[in-house]
């Protein structure tokens, strides 16, 4: 890729030579940062840019310019730069504008002037826009491939599994694709190998278990110290925020996650009510952010491993990992979230993984380009799917059981889906039966009021119901309800013989002291990002006050 382009567009020559110098002296390096004087001139350098290849990674205009408004330029250079990230320079007065702009033209980020002293008001803004512009315009001479069958659910749990720890890969349908079909007889590969999992300077990887492909990728799969002052299970929302409290307090921390870091926020295509992100920002992005701070501050990660079990040792507790032994620690953090329940539908079992899946990633929404494709559920969760696969299916469905959709899902998303022309949505209605050879080809749709059944062709069933927590390993000793939430603080004392110290059980504390509940996983939590999060970092202040007792 030749070296990207920061345009600068602004008619003050002061103000332009101004903001030029500061990007050049800190991302002169690797950027080409050019400068415009107006919007017209902006809109043919970024032609001759277009005609050229060579990639625009950052606009940065003023929004007061006499002939075009940094908005008006912004919106055109949409055609030329479509990737690109909006930096819009402004006054504190036109503050009211570039709000606006964030849903009117998709402005990334609007930036008071001045911005002295750069280091403070404009790097740290700069960095956090050019960090989301390169993971969306990775380098692809160095990725992963995988080769394999679109409808084949090892496939499909292999790029799920890449796409979630961020590892970029290029994928090749052995049906549609002749360089698969050569990678494939040069490998000599039988169908039974499929997928095949290609790493620059490795081995070639033939069906790998997610456990295989993390250590060849150089994924840490083992805890590296026989004891920890924290362990926390789950590497959701909840887990990475006391991981990072914990580890930045200094606290010995190590996280234990199966599948991959952001749990079920981390498959959001957009998260908008999250504080602090007014354009909002992807489930994928928060993780990568959040992983970046728990790498930052020490803490370990042990990935693509499951939690089987767990013992009490005294002052010390014994979280058991599937293959890889046991992890020990003074408090243990529960933060595994929920899964989505299981949908009962006749045939529905054998399909999944080939056409019916439980949940989807945001970057995975391409793949259905052109089809017709159906979500059952009514929370927030199926509402942001609808809208990303939306941007690529001819005809997106959503199914949803209840007569409304205003029960379960916030005013901001019901308004877009209304407003979104190739969204339909079926109330009172469930999915009874699914049919396919080999993969998805049909479901069959009720009426739960008049029992009517209309069978309907489709590829694709995302299903996004109910929420299953994770906490049969923690066996009888840990107090759950009825669904397997795990009850904490004061209604512990509602259950008898469930708390026997002197003292109250702290707020997230289960009934094995040093135990902790944090996010989906516990009883009442509230299932949103923002408490799962504050959950996370009060944990940690709880874990503090139960280490001084023991």
């Amino acid at each position: 890729m030749s070296k990207p382009t920061i345009l600068t567009v602004d008619d003050d020559p002061m103000v332009s030579a101004a903001i030029s110098r500061d990007l050049r002296n800190r991302y002169g390096d690797d950027y080409l940062v050019v400068r415009a004087n107006s919007g017209a001139q902006a809109l043919a350098v970024l032609t001759k840019l277009a005609l050229r290849n060579q990639p625009v990674a950052l606009i940065a205009a003023d929004q007061r310019m006499p002939e075009m408004t940094g908005i008006e330029m912004l919106e055109q250079a949409q055609v030329h730069a479509p990737g690109a990230k909006y930096l819009l320079l402004t006054a504190y007065a036109d503050t009211d504008v570039a709000i606006k702009a964030i849903n009117d033209i998709g402005l990334d980020y609007y930036l008071l002037k001045p911005w002295d002293p750069p280091e403070e008001r404009l790097y740290p803004v700069i960095e956090g826009l050019l960090d989301d512009w390169r993971q969306a315009n990775p380098d692809h001479t160095s990725d992963v491939r995988v080769v394999g069958n679109r409808w084949s659910d090892r496939s499909h749990e292999i790029k799920t599994f890449l796409a979630r720890n961020y590892v970029p890969y290029r994928w090749y349908d052995v049906e549609r694709d002749a360089e698969a079909q050569r990678l494939t007889q040069l490998a000599e590969a039988q169908a039974t190998d499929l997928p095949l999992v290609l790493i620059p300077d490795g081995d070639t990887l033939r069906s790998p278990s997610t456990l295989d492909l993390a250590g060849a990728l150089g994924l840490r799969t083992t805890a590296q110290q026989p004891l920890y002052d924290v362990c926390i299970v789950g590497g959701g929302p909840a887990g990475l925020a006391a991981a990072v409290y914990a580890a930045s307090e200094g606290l010995s921390t190590v996280i234990v996650e199966r599948e991959a870091p952001g749990g079920q926020a981390g498959q959001s295509a957009a998260i908008e009510n999250y504080l602090g992100f007014p354009k909002g920002l992807t489930g994928s992005d928060l993780a990568q952010r959040a992983v970046a701070q728990v790498s930052r501050f020490g803490a370990e990660m042990v990935l693509a491993r499951s939690v089987v079990g767990f013992e009490t040792r005294g002052p010390v507790h014994a979280v058991l990992v599937e293959g890889a032994g046991e992890i020990e620690a003074r408090a243990v953090i529960v933060a595994t979230g929920v899964s989505y329940r299981r949908l009962e539908a006749d045939g529905l079992a054998e399909l999944t993984g080939r056409g019916v899946y439980y949940g989807v990633s945001a970057s995975e929404a391409s793949q259905c380009e052109g089809d017709d494709v159906y979500l059952v559920g009514g929370a927030n969760s199926a509402g942001q799917a609808a809208l990303n696969l939306a941007r690529y299916a001819r005809k997106v469905v959503l199914i949803v059981r209840g007569s409304s959709l205003e029960v379960t899902m916030s005013r901001y998303l019901i308004d877009k889906i209304a407003a979104t022309a190739n969204i339909q949505v079926r109330c009172g209605s469930q999915v009874t039966a699914c049919r396919g050879n080999g993969h998805l080809e049909a479901i069959t749709v009720a009426d739960r009021t008049t029992g009517r059944t209309e069978e309907l062709p489709t590829s694709w069933l995302f299903v996004f119901v109910g929420a299953s927590p994770r906490t049969e390993w923690l066996g009888p000793a840990v107090v759950r309800d009825a669904k397997g939430f795990v009850v904490t603080g004061q209604e512990l004392l509602a259950h008898d013989q469930a708390w026997r110290l002197p003292r109250a059980p702290f707020a997230l504390e289960s009934s094995v002291p040093g135990v902790f509940a944090a996010g989906d996983v516990r009883l009442d939590s509230m299932k949103r990002v923002a408490s799962a999060v504050g959950e996370g970092a009060m944990s940690v202040y709880l874990v503090h006050r139960y280490l001084a007792t023991v």
